[in-house]
């Protein structure tokens, strides 16, 4: 079966995913800018979390446009993936709400591993699913980003049971990283 299916499913979960994420945020009562200080840190949750989405929406395309066919693994390795990307409107909403504490900065973070795990998971269906010389395998391969991302998780995670924002910082510094696309992937579907 081609990808177009699958990746048209994706892009309306990763659009409800986005939508939920912007609902969250609340719209201040009071007139001027000062009623918008209380919300600092859900806006920023909500920036980072909108560009992690974003990343996985693009490396989803990409990934999808570089392979050929898709099967029954793929799909399930989908649903994986869109089952814990659909959980970032959750930690969003528990950090804009809860504030950063221990618990609601492990669970942004196990969230975000879970969204790594799950789409190399995906990836790696992708590959079993395709030809030797489908682009998708002759653009796969470790990366540094990837090694970094994986190490900066499970840093980050225990390190929020004492310092949370050192750990908010880790997370930011993994989504930069992401920010830069993969030349691999744009050479070969371009």
């Amino acid at each position: 079966m081609n990808t177009n299916r699958l990746n048209s499913f994706t892009d309306g979960v990763v659009a409800v995913i986005i939508t939920i994420m912007v609902l969250e945020l609340p719209v201040p009562r009071a007139p001027g800018l000062a009623a918008l200080q209380p919300l600092t840190i859900l806006f920023v949750v909500y920036a980072l979390s909108f560009v992690k989405v974003g990343i996985y929406w693009s490396q989803h395309h990409n990934m999808l446009a570089a392979a050929r066919c898709v099967n029954g693994g793929v799909l399930l390795a989908n649903l994986f993936f869109l089952f814990w990307l659909s959980l970032v409107p959750f930690v969003v909403r528990w950090v804009g709400e809860a504030g950063i504490t221990r618990d609601t900065i492990i669970a942004f973070g196990v969230v975000m591993l879970l969204c790594f795990l799950s789409s190399l998971l995906l990836r790696t269906a992708l590959l079993a699913a395709n030809d030797a010389d489908a682009p998708i395998v002759k653009a796969s391969g470790r990366t540094w980003k990837g090694l970094a991302t994986f190490i900066s998780y499970l840093l980050a995670i225990p390190l929020a049971f004492l310092w949370p924002w050192i750990s908010v910082a880790i997370y930011i510094a993994v989504a930069l990283i992401w920010l830069v696309p993969d030349k691999r992937f744009e050479r070969l579907i371009a």
